[in-house]
This record gives structure tokens, sequence and C-alpha cells, in this order.
């Protein structure tokens, strides 16, 4: 059928046609589509790995955050706030939680979310992070009640079930479906359907390339204000495309014109540039900032000898790392304290002698612990801004107190395959890598992932030590805060002891947009919702 045109059309018609007419062309007529609003994003690294319970990765926590929900979240003030719950009841004797899943929530294939759902999604979960490890613990069984309704029943009493819930970095517990959820954790998810804001366009997604999601239209955001990682996830564009572009200069040029619309993580030798232009703005959505580490495979010799760990932590310093990747002191702050300074267990005790540069006296530990001279496998990240010069910079502090070091380099992504592997460093294993870790992650003995000292269950690098185990029960059962205080006191001293890591320092870094682009939320980690953009 050949249509009129509007004009052509009225003429033709009486008089009583021509009213019906223009009220329909004014109420009921197609209108033209409006432009879809698609968000440019650079972020910190390629995305690779899409599985947010096989990896503490921060690019996939970030995928997580855009594909999956969670129970509850962390608000602005670090309270946890429920998400997907509706409602919740803890019994009198604080034995029993009651979860009620709220309304409208929805899988990306139409399905609904189920209480089945949630209890096999924090099994697995579960499995792999050292929170939730910690949690279980307690956890005498979990209960479906009904379609909406799961109970988690504890042997005891403790105060990890909410906060390790609303966890907000890495591992987060997000809500998957049953049927992907009975994945082993120790394999790698195959199915990413998930109930959050954003579908992730498997059809689009191309390594090395770009990374896209689109709006989940049937998604029902909570109706509270967003406040950090809780309340109303409202998405207010269409489409979110992560391109990656791996070399940064080329990454600034493209912001600088309009290319593209954000750049997660830009180098801060690169700021002064950013600045001047009028059209890009710099946020800080992270007021704790981040804390870099150097940790360590406790399974391969010389690392299986804390004397030798120890040593490390004589030989480093933090102003050299924090200088060779920030350089400017503005961004970032020498700390001596393993939980981050300016959080509630920031504290110096048990420090003196460690992190000073002391070579002679790293040379003497070294020797008496029997240092054999067995090269350092030291893993290289070359291509992230935030991590590439802090190996060269162990690397030279090492030798400096006697060590043999093979730095071996490498992209972030292919790091973080190959420190989950256990096989001696001479046949494609490691001794060591260097990391950061948001704030939010590592406030805590419970929380704080390189911490945990389980053995096989722990993180990469599998630290074995029943003093730290018992040190972080005492802390998941303990409600006082001083005695919380004291208790992450020696967990520090402990951690001089027994090192599972070093901690070298703390840096902040701001996002750089368009100004075009308005709305984003502060939060420990990167999220979409909120973010609106209007022209370039």
């Amino acid at each position: 059928m050949k249509f009129l045109r509007p004009m052509k059309f009225l003429r033709q018609c009486p008089a009583a046609c021509v009213a019906v007419s223009v009220m329909w062309c004014l109420a009921g007529a197609p209108q033209p589509a409006s432009a879809e609003t698609v968000l440019k994003v650079v972020m910190h690294s390629d995305l690779k790995i899409v599985d947010p319970i096989w990896t503490t990765a921060y690019i996939v926590r970030n995928h997580g955050y855009m594909v999956y929900d969670t129970l509850f979240s962390t608000d602005a003030k670090g309270e946890i706030k429920p998400q997907m719950v509706g409602k919740y009841d803890v019994s009198a004797d604080k034995l029993t939680y009651t979860m009620t899943l709220r309304d409208g929530l929805l899988w990306h294939d139409g399905k609904p979310v189920t209480a089945e759902d949630c209890v096999a999604s924090i099994k697995r979960w579960a499995q792999k992070d050292t929170m939730g490890q910690k949690m279980m613990s307690f956890v005498k069984d979990l209960v479906v009640v009904d379609a909406k309704t799961f109970r988690i029943l504890l042997k005891e009493q403790t105060g990890l079930v909410l906060p390790a819930l609303g966890k907000p970095s890495s591992n987060v517990p997000f809500m998957m479906p049953k049927r992907v959820a009975d994945t082993p954790a120790s394999e790698q998810i195959s199915d990413f359907t998930g109930s959050g804001p954003f579908v992730f366009k498997k059809d689009e997604w191309k390594p090395g390339d770009k990374t896209v999601y689109v709006k989940f239209a049937q998604y029902k955001p909570r109706s509270e204000a967003a406040s950090s990682l809780a309340g109303g996830k409202v998405v207010k564009v269409d489409r979110v495309e992560w391109r990656a572009i791996s070399d940064h200069q080329t990454a600034i040029n493209a912001l600088l014109a309009g290319e593209i619309d954000y750049i997660e993580s830009p180098p801060h030798d690169l700021l002064p540039v950013l600045k001047k232009d009028a059209n890009v703005n710099l946020v800080n959505g992270n007021p704790l900032g981040n804390q870099y580490a150097y940790r360590f495979n406790t399974l391969a010799k010389p690392f299986d000898n804390a004397k030798i760990r120890q040593a490390v932590m004589i030989a480093f310093n933090q102003k050299d790392f924090l200088e060779a990747v920030i350089g400017d002191p503005a961004y970032y702050k020498v700390c001596k304290a393993l939980f981050p300074c300016g959080s509630p267990n920031e504290s110096f005790k048990g420090m003196d002698g460690f992190l000073d540069s002391n070579f002679d006296k790293a040379k003497a530990l070294l020797k008496e612990a029997g240092y054999d001279g067995t090269p350092i496998v030291l893993m290289h990240s070359t291509d992230l801004a935030v991590l590439t010069n802090l190996a060269p910079v162990a690397k030279n502090l090492l030798e400096k107190a006697g060590f043999k070091v093979d730095m071996q380099s490498m992209d972030w992504q292919t790091l973080v395959a190959r420190r989950a592997k256990k096989d001696p460093p001479a046949q494609g294993g490691w001794h060591a890598f260097l990391t950061s870790w948001v704030a939010a992650d590592i406030l805590n003995p419970v929380s704080a992932g390189f911490i945990n000292a389980s053995c096989d269950t722990a993180m990469f690098g599998w630290p074995c030590d029943k003093e730290m185990e018992s040190l972080r029960d005492q802390y998941a059962r303990e409600a006082n805060p001083a005695k919380l205080k004291q208790i992450a006191e020696t967990v520090q001293v402990r951690e001089t002891q027994y090192p599972t890591h070093v901690w070298l320092g703390q840096w902040y870094g701001p996002v750089a947009t368009r100004k075009s682009v308005t709305g984003l939320i502060p939060a420990p980690a990167t999220v979409f919702w909120g973010i609106e953009k209007t022209g370039r």
C-alpha cells in the first residue's frame, strides 16, 4: 500500500475527516525514533574473562556490575542496604536470616529470579571469595522456603552475613540463574544471563576490540536514589561500548577529539593535558583510593620461607613504587598501615624496620634463611598504566637486597590467567606479581583477600597460617569496635612475621569524561547506571 503525504491526505478528506486526521497525527501517528544514546568508554583493561566469580580482576568485577545484581549493596556511608532483597528478618537468637526477594526481578531471558537461583549463587561465590568462605564457616544450611524466600541458618552468631552479601568489590556475590550457578567455581561459566541493568551482547564481544552492553528494558530499579552501589540503578543510556585502546596517548587523543566519552583510568602523567581541555572533566569517584601490593607465591621456593618474605618487606619502600607509577604527590600517599590510611583500622603497629629499604639488613636475613640464589619469577604487567612501572622497581630493589630476578613481561589478562596456576615457576608458574586493591576491598582482616591464609582455599599465592586464620575467626565473631581494632592491629603484626604480601602505599586516580557526560556515581567499582550523555 502506498501512503499519501500528510498534507495531500488532508486536502483529499472532508472537514470531519480533517479533524480526526489531525488528532491522529498529533496523538497516534508513528513518530520518528529517537537516536540511540551510545556511551563509548575506554576501561583500564581489555575484557577477556567474563566470569566475575572465577577471578578477582577488577575489569571482570566491573563487567559483573553491568550484567548481574546483588542481594545487598553498600551505600556511600558504607552501610549495607537491600538490593534484590525486598525485606529480610533476623531471628531473636540471630541464627536465622530470612530473605524475601522484591517483586519484578527478571533474568535477561525473561524468566523470574527465584530463591533457588540465589541459594545456588551464594554457594558458588562462597567457594572462591575469602569473605564468603569465612561466612559459610558459620552457616549450617541454606534453605529455600518458596519461590521468593530463602533462609540462612547459622551454627553460631556472626556479624558477617549482611556485609558479605553486600560486599562491594571482588569477588562480588553476583546472582546468577541456578543452571549457571551450578557450574563448579573452578570452571568458568559459558552462559552470561544476568538480571542486572545491562545485557551483555556476547555476539558483539570482540576481545581486543570492543565489549558491548545494552539497556535491559525490563530491569526494575529500586525506588531509592542511587548511593554508591546501593539504591536505584536507573540506566539513562541505550548502549555502552567498552573500546579496547591499549595505547594511552591514542585513548587521550580520542577523548579530546570527542571520539570517545570516558576513560576509566587515564595515566597520571597525562592528567595535565586533560586538565587544560575545556571539554573534559576529571572526577575522583573513590575518595579512599587504592593500595598497591606485591603478592608472594608461598608454595614456591624460596618464598615458602617466611624469613625470605620478610627480607622483601625490609628491602622495599613505598615511595619508589608510588613515584615510578603515580609521580604526583597529589595523587599518592606513603602509608605503612596494612589497612588503608583514613579507614577505621588504620594503624602503624609493628611496622618499625619494614618498608625502609634497609638492604644490609635484608641481605643478612637472606643469608640466615639460606637463600640459594633461586631466580624470582616476577610477572610484569605491561598494558595497565597504573601497574606497568611497578615490577621494574621491585626488580631493582630485590636485586639490591641480593635476590636474582627473572622478570617476565605480559599483558594483564595473561597475568590474571597465569597467577591461578600452581605449576612450578620454571614450568610456567610464578613467584610474585604486583597488583592494586580498591580500599573498599581491604578494610578489615576478613574482607582483605590477600590476608586469607587458609592454604588451598586461599587466593592465588596460597598462604597457610593457622594463627592468621584464628585471628580472622576472632574478627568475624567480634562486635565491639575497640576489640575489632585491636584484632586488626594483631593481624598487622602477624603479617610482618608471616607475610602474605607487601603493601606498597595508597594512590588515587580520577575518571576522565567529556563534559557532555554527567551523573557519574562515586563508588569503589566503576558503574554506568545514572550516567547521562548529551551531545559530544
